[in-house]
């Protein structure tokens, strides 16, 4: 991809704010799904830090592309952001192959930040509907008693919202909140795997969860419930999940002949999965699996395990540096309100369903898991966090 005569445009930032100036932005999003306006950067209003940090990988202010519409940063697990170039053509696929999965247009609760994908989208989502979404002002943290308010307040004949796993399991502890999202046509879920202990409690108090699975580069979900939305492609290439179709971002901001674009149609994602008879199921993270003692082991499999423990509310299973077996499996839990936990028992409990090398050797117990991005832990920070404090360590 290199800039040509088809560059007619220039970045700008497009700060976006949370709570009642939501609006503020509304009608530039609006001339990007029209594919009228100029090339939008999304960058957060209330930290400036990320903004500079974002503005200063993704060049606002030079040329780009005629045919993007937005540039939206990545959650990715390195260091340096990734803007995915999307044009205003996927972004209407994306959002219109969501309301024909759902049920059809509706209005939307936005809560989430605004300057990532899953925030943007609520908002697109909505122009698309013909809407004025509801917000729930999540600046200052999210607070899930505030969803019983902000789901009575909407009018939509179906109504909506996007949460990431971690809103969901605060809101389940929340009987006000959980009853909110009840009353909801379709609540979807992403951002990061969803345990399926929590779905099943999700499901019990009546909440419609869909599970979303996607990226910015594919405009958001468009894998729903492990089938793809209409549009989407979806492959598997030695295990690696590839992904294509309308919602398909144009390629990275300023990395023309970056890897996970180099198939023409088509990104590479870092995820392992099988995709048979139209389902996609996602084991784990390629560029996460721990080499212990000469074996491979996928935290997400193992997560998934301890998940099902009745003492635990939220868990995230890495690999740390050991001297003897290159890595050592090491976990961090959130415990369930209440409850204690202790390694030796988590020890037994992967043990009963798995190898004994995917149980963990190395605990430590947390308040909140530290997340990058939308909900998604962030297993760089927790592993400096677990290597710098120690832990609970088996012998």
């Amino acid at each position: 991809m290199t800039l040509s005569a088809n560059v007619s445009s220039t970045l700008r930032t497009l700060p976006m704010p949370t709570g009642a100036y939501v609006g503020d932005v509304m009608p530039h999003l609006r001339a990007a799904l029209d594919g009228h306006g100029p090339a939008w950067l999304p960058i957060p209003s209330s930290d400036r830090r990320e903004a500079q940090r974002l503005s200063g990988a993704l060049r606002p202010g030079e040329p780009i592309e005629a045919d993007v519409a937005l540039v939206v940063t990545t959650s990715g697990t390195t260091g340096v952001p990734k803007g995915a170039m999307l044009g205003a053509e996927a972004l209407r696929a994306s959002g219109e192959a969501t309301h024909e999965r759902i049920g059809g247009p509706g209005q939307w609760l936005l809560a989430l930040p605004t300057h990532h994908i899953a925030g943007v989208q609520v908002l697109l989502r909505s122009i698309l509907a013909g809407t004025e979404p509801a917000v729930l002002d999540v600046s200052g943290g999210f607070l899930p008693r505030g969803l019983a308010s902000a789901v009575a307040g909407m009018t939509g004949e179906r109504r909506y919202t996007a949460l990431v796993p971690t809103q969901l399991i605060k809101a389940l502890e929340e009987p006000v909140a959980a009853d909110a999202l009840a009353q909801l046509d379709a609540v979807l879920i992403g951002g990061a795997p969803t345990p399926q202990p929590v779905l099943d409690r999700a499901r019990e108090a009546g909440i419609t969860v869909v599970r979303t699975y996607g990226m910015s580069e594919t405009c958001g979900g468009c894998v729903y419930d492990g089938v793809p939305l209409t549009g989407a492609k979806v492959k598997i290439e030695d295990g690696r999940v590839m992904l294509g179709g309308a919602m398909l971002a144009k390629g990275y901001r300023g990395l023309p002949e970056h890897p996970a674009f180099a198939e023409p149609g088509w990104f590479r994602t870092d995820d392992a999965g099988t995709f048979e008879d139209g389902v996609l199921s996602i084991s784990g993270r390629l560029d996460e699996a721990i080499m212990t003692g000469g074996l491979l082991v996928i935290p997400q499999v193992v997560e998934a395990v301890l998940a099902t423990h009745p003492a635990i509310s939220e868990c995230v299973v890495l690999g740390l540096p050991d001297d003897r077996l290159g890595q050592r499996v090491a976990v961090a839990v959130v415990p369930a309100p209440g409850a204690t936990v202790t390694l030796d028992e988590l020890r037994d409990h992967v043990v009963a369903e798995l190898d004994p090398i995917a149980a963990p050797r190395e605990l430590a117990i947390l308040e909140e898991l530290p997340l990058r991005g939308p909900g998604k832990p962030d297993r760089v920070a927790l592993r400096a966090q677990m290597i710098a404090d120690g832990a609970d360590l088996l012998d």
